[in-house]
């Protein structure tokens, strides 16, 4: 999920694409229905600019940054190409394709995002500049419950649907009665500002984004959620919001540094708000205003809040005042009228930007004012730590960097945010092969503590070869106690042979498939548990290479001595040469002997085996699969991990748009296309410093 939440909802963030049943309500199909011609409209007016949204997105956990795929709605905007959609459908989208109303597929690039308000806005970008077809904002405000309303959109990822419904609500906030009262995303109460228009039209995962309209074929909300009743993002708010994102790449709030809630049950005034806290330095507390005030007007407005219904337009009307002026307040303090002045300050987003910190094994972030306050720190220098791999530098550091921990400074020099560590890391780490001891600083709660870390990332090493031995080109079983009464041989000890190797020296001697190996010159095989099968691998280990061995063998009701040469035993797995590629997260490995028998795959067969693939990673998001033989690089063939891993450095050198595999699966050759986004992290630690 893009978003975080308090606890896990019960209710559905509309975005993922989940294998739901759909029902879509039915529609009259009377003709000349008056209601049913103006749905039938408003959906004409509405569908050349309705958009599906395909997205690569990022999350972070457990110490690495995780990409998946994801889908959602939009809808055209304006005729340049701007998409109105959500922030948790688009907002941390590194990779974005959008489908039009006639199937074609158009890139797109998040112009910006606003967590707070849960609104995106893309810009398609069309091979050749075109105007699109657009969408006409009606006003959300003047809805009313019992209006007829069509929710449309794409769910499930499918192609369009609408469905039709009523306004239900038109002041709905999140029960404060129940646990998950609040709905956060990057850290921000979207539901401190979002007041949602409750309908009843079906939504489903995937609707995300999509447009409510009224029967003008106006939009007048953003579908968003869905626990019982569906909910969508008011209009007037959307279009506000989005705006801006267009005119500025973000949104611009004020901010007093007060926390508000309804005034108690006990007082009987007209008009206030309680104010339950004051941030310490904030406007409001350099104004005078404390905690315990019942605020009453600000900027010429009354102000009355008595129900959680109302703090949405509150809060808005707050972060609507320009930044930066004076405003008047009126408070009542100690049974006294105040008028107070203060100068808003702009209001900082709640939680930073995340990254991947691979050399450290972590996933880290700057600190915000909020994230100072509410960790109770005295300086917002240095980075806190969000997420940590298993097994990584900084799990296996003693003391081990926990969650939460303040990392403030390496090797005695103070580190400020995310920028100075990775600058930090790229000095420690250069020229190095091996990881590098570093001692790093870090505060955890009221403690300042130390430990050291091996940072940097540690290549597979060569495994080496181990001594080979003789061996013999047969695959075999142990005639067990039960086999061996079986195939009418009670108490017989031994192994049976399972597979005769293609052109090796077995085959030659006349081994066959069944045959029973009793002895080994003369050495009776004393065989006769599963694993048994060994004994005889260690006898013939004994032996030199280039050796004959008798066999003493039985076929049926044939006793026969076979004379075989020994061989030079296969390379293991253990032995074969092993690449971990970090940019695009899977590990290879040269092919054993056994690999191209088992697959039937000739000794000839060049390639690199993959043995692992990172959950979240551009590999895996390419559909790379563990087993698949890796047979060329954008047509260059690969014989081994060797070129296999030049090959992909040059692709990272080259910052190449696009890589193409082919591999071998099972009995398949197929293509698989890797679109990394080569740009997206260098991008990101640019507008961190």
């Amino acid at each position: 999920m893009i978003f975080s939440l308090k606890r896990v909802l019960p209710f559905t963030i509309l975005f993922a694409i989940l294998a739901l049943p759909v029902n879509h309500r039915v529609l009259a199909a009377d003709p000349v229905d008056p209601v049913h011609r103006q749905i039938d409209e408003a959906v004409a007016r509405v569908k050349p600019s309705l958009v599906r949204i395909q997205v690569v997105a990022t999350q972070y956990y457990q110490g690495r940054e995780v990409k998946y795929e994801a889908s959602g709605s939009g809808v055209i905007i304006s005729k340049e190409g701007y998409v109105i959609t959500n922030h948790h459908v688009a907002g941390h989208a590194t990779r974005i394709v959008v489908i039009l109303s006639s199937n074609e597929e158009v890139p797109a690039e998040l112009v910006g995002t606003d967590p707070l308000a849960d609104i995106s806005v893309l810009k398609l970008k069309p091979e050749t500049p075109r105007e699109f077809p657009t969408v006409e904002f009606g006003d959300s405000d003047a809805m009313r419950v019992g209006d007829t309303v069509l929710a449309m959109g794409s769910p499930l990822a499918m192609s369009q649907s609408v469905t039709l419904g009523i306004v239900s609500n038109l002041k709905m906030v999140m029960p404060e009665a129940f646990s998950w009262s609040r709905f956060t995303l990057d850290g921000e109460d979207v539901g401190s500002l979002v007041r949602w228009i409750g309908h009843d039209a079906d939504i489903y995962p995937g609707n995300s984004g999509g447009p409510l309209v009224n029967l003008k074929g106006q939009v007048i909300g953003i579908n968003e959620i869905s626990f019982g009743l569906s909910g969508a993002i008011p209009g007037n708010l959307a279009q506000r919001v989005a705006q801006e994102l267009i005119d500025k790449g973000r949104v611009s709030r004020s901010w007093l540094g007060i926390e508000i809630q309804p005034l108690l049950k006990d007082d009987k005034e007209s008009r206030g708000v309680l104010i339950s806290d004051v941030v310490e330095d904030s406007p409001a507390a350099k104004a005078g205003i404390h905690s315990g005030d019942i605020l009453t007007k600000i900027a010429g407005k009354d102000v009355l809040v008595r129900y959680a219904e109302e703090l949405p337009l509150l809060n808005q009307m707050v972060a609507a005042l320009p930044v930066g002026q004076e405003v008047e307040i009126v408070v009542e303090q100690d049974g006294k009228e105040k008028t107070l002045k203060a100068r808003t300050a702009e209001r900082e987003q709640t939680e930073r930007k995340t990254f991947e910190l691979k050399q450290w094994g972590i996933t880290a972030r700057d600190i915000s004012a909020l994230a100072a306050r509410e960790m109770k720190l005295k300086s917002r220098d240095g980075v806190v730590v969000t997420s940590i791999r298993p097994g990584g530098p900084c799990d296996n550091a003693k003391p081990a960097i926990q969650t939460e921990d303040v990392l403030t400074e390496i090797n005695g020099k103070p580190i400020r945010n995310v920028a100075d560590m990775q600058d930090a890391t790229d000095r420690i780490t250069a020229g190095k092969t091996k990881p590098v001891p570093t001692r790093l600083g870090f505060q955890r709660r009221t403690e300042q503590l130390l430990t050291v870390v091996k940072v940097g990332l540690k290549d597979i090493e060569d495994p080496g070869l181990e001594a080979q031995k003789a061996w013999l080109p047969v695959a075999t079983q142990a005639i067990t106690t039960d086999l061996a009464e079986q195939l009418g041989s009670p108490g017989l000890n031994g192994v049976r042979i399972t597979h005769v190797y293609e052109a090796s020296t077995a085959e030659k001697a006349g081994l066959k498939v069944g045959d029973l190996i009793l002895s080994l010159d003369g050495d009776p095989i004393q065989a006769s548990q599963p694993g048994d099968e060994e004994i005889l691998d260690t006898m013939v280990r004994q032996y030199k290479i280039g050796a004959i061995a008798t066999l003493a063998v039985e076929r049926g009701t044939n006793k026969l001595s076979i004379p075989v040469e020994l061989v030079r035993s296969p390379k293991l797995e253990r032995e074969m040469k092993k690449y971990r590629d970090e940019d695009f997260e899977f590990t290879a490995r040269d092919t054993t002997f056994i690999d191209k028998v088992q697959e039937q795959w000739s000794q000839d067969q060049p390639g690199a085996l993959v043995t692992e693939v990172k959950e979240g990673g551009w590999a895996a998001l390419g559909r790379l699969s563990n087993g698949d033989l890796i047979t060329a690089v954008d047509g260059d063939p690969v014989v081994d991990v060797a070129s296999l891993k030049l090959k992909i450095k040059q692709v990272v050198a080259q910052k190449k748009k696009t890589m193409v595999l082919r591999i071998i699966r099972g009995i398949h050759t197929m293509y698989l296309e890797f679109e990394p986004n080569w740009d997206a992290h260098k991008a990101a630690m640019k507008g961190n410093l």
